[in-house]
């Protein structure tokens, strides 16, 4: 039934103007799909305070609640068309009304931990595009048929709005910024095997998929007392996002994994001064897929030790500062990471190798990320004590992957299972960290059964790579200027 009404809400958006691509769709079915839980929810906790005898405060006034403007029922429990809104009468109250009322959570709210809070982060961060009140009317029809109420109807609803995340992730150029490959995510987070009462924190979250995995896998792994619950509820799962969207779906898609009011905070994480973070600050694991190939401006730069441009490489020095001594991360990074030979590459390395046990290389083939282009690699380390070994595994499915073809849990299997060992494999060996370069810090993956993987940069990598070295000598040469 879900999958249909899916079906049917994405027809309807087809027709309007200004939804012209997935990320269009998924944007305005996402800040329906949350009033319409929010209605659920609120629903419910009405009915549990009624069966204790207590009141029950309404977070939302009468008129902006789902029953009232959206889909008002009569006693046959079928939608009232006398008092459901139609037409530009719909519109204008969704523009003009409802999205401002909403928006004013964000000042009324006790504290960012709040679910009123993120209702005014949400609501202040989108904007309705669809311009039809009758379209608008047919999608709220379609959004009014699902619910929320069972793990069942969850669950079901959590994997097709997963769906709806990877087809919006294939359809851009920039998939992996959305998207990242569910299998690949699941077997980075049973390496780090997450713990009841850990900090858990993504600093790019995108859509959100690093933490629902963690909650999935620490539901799988344990028997959940109220008091766990209460813990992985509010006490788990931290995360950052600077885009708007990304911002929007992933509080959608980690309401639909079950997490009620998830600790995600709307900012640029990379706007944050390093020495501004505090032990209270600091996390047990870091799961992440930070956004590569950005450039960021020279005054977010000066809040890192290492300036450089290349957002990735700004992001893992904040990963690493965020660690707590002994706590562990999985990163994904762009495989060219491990060789570049520019300044800030070297010395971030050198960074990571000397205040991090980085133990663990998982690289990926082309094809990993889906409309990406790229090539990357996944640092595993754990904070507190230098590299002495690293173990390298290069995955090697055996066939191309591609949207149709993509990488798959079995495909990671192996990798799982050797990695608990560090075993020797024709994929995999280790590394002494004495033999490594101490000018160059270079960890290329070299396979010893296979010879050095070489690693094919696009034009455009190569150019990226040429600017950026120049600008950096424009800036020393900038800085010699101005002593003199």
């Amino acid at each position: 039934m879900f999958e249909q009404a899916f079906r049917n809400i994405d027809d309807e958006l087809r027709k309007e103007a200004g939804c012209t691509t997935e990320l269009d769709y998924t944007e305005q079915t996402s800040w329906l799909l949350f009033l319409k839980y929010l209605d659920g929810l609120e629903q419910d906790k009405a009915a549990e305070a009624a069966l204790t005898g207590k009141p029950y405060s309404y977070i939302l006034d009468a008129p902006y609640r789902w029953e009232k403007w959206a889909a008002p029922k009569g006693a046959d429990g079928r939608l009232d068309h006398k008092k459901a809104l139609q037409g530009d009468d719909l519109r204008d109250f969704v523009n003009l009304k409802l999205f401002p009322y909403l928006h004013g959570f964000r000042q009324r709210a006790a504290g960012p931990a709040t679910l009123e809070y993120k209702i005014g982060e949400v609501f202040g961060e989108i904007k309705n595009k669809i311009s039809s009140g009758y379209t608008l009317r047919n999608v709220i029809d379609h959004i009014d048929q699902m619910r929320f109420r069972s793990q069942s109807e969850k669950h079901e609803l959590s994997a097709l709005y997963e769906e709806k995340i990877q087809r919006m992730g294939n359809a851009g150029r920039n998939g992996g910024e959305y998207y990242t490959p569910r299998p690949l995510i699941r077997a980075i987070v049973n390496v780090i095997r997450p713990q009841i009462g850990e900090r858990i924190y993504d600093g790019a979250v995108g859509s959100a998929g690093f933490l629902c995995e963690a909650f999935d896998y620490l539901k799988a792994h344990n028997k959940l007392t109220t008091s766990n619950l209460k813990t992985l509820q509010e006490k788990t799962f931290y995360a950052k996002e600077k885009k708007s969207l990304a911002y929007v779906i992933a509080i959608m898609n980690m309401i639909l994994h079950g997490i009620e009011a998830p600790n995600i905070q709307h900012t640029n994480t990379l706007s944050e001064n390093l020495a501004d973070i505090q032990e209270k600050d600091r996390m047990d694991v870091i799961l992440a897929n930070p956004p590569f190939g950005g450039k960021e401006r020279a005054e977010v730069q000066q809040n890192f030790p290492i300036r450089t441009g290349e957002t990735a490489f700004l992001f893992l020095q904040h990963f690493i500062k965020m660690l707590k001594a002994g706590g562990r991360a999985g990163v994904v990074i762009k495989n060219t990471f491990l060789s570049n030979s520019d300044n800030a590459s070297v010395s971030l390395r050198k960074l990571l190798l000397e205040s991090c046990n980085l133990h663990t290389v998982l690289d990926c083939p082309g094809g990993t990320f889906q409309g990406a282009g790229v090539k990357t690699v996944v640092l595993f380390f754990e904070k507190g004590a230098p590299t002495r070994k690293i173990w390298y595994y290069q995955l090697d499915p055996g066939r191309n992957l591609g949207k149709t073809n993509p990488l798959n849990d079995a495909d990671l299997a192996e990798f799982v299972e050797l990695q608990k060992s560090h075993a020797n494999s024709p994929k995999s060996w280790n590394v002494d960290i004495a033999a490594i370069d101490k000018t160059s810090f270079d960890l290329s993956v070299k396979n010893p059964d296979g010879g050095e993987v070489v690693v094919h940069r696009t034009p455009q990598e190569i150019m990226a790579e040429i600017a950026a070295l120049d600008a950096e000598s424009a800036q020393v040469l900038g800085n010699i200027k101005a002593l003199l």
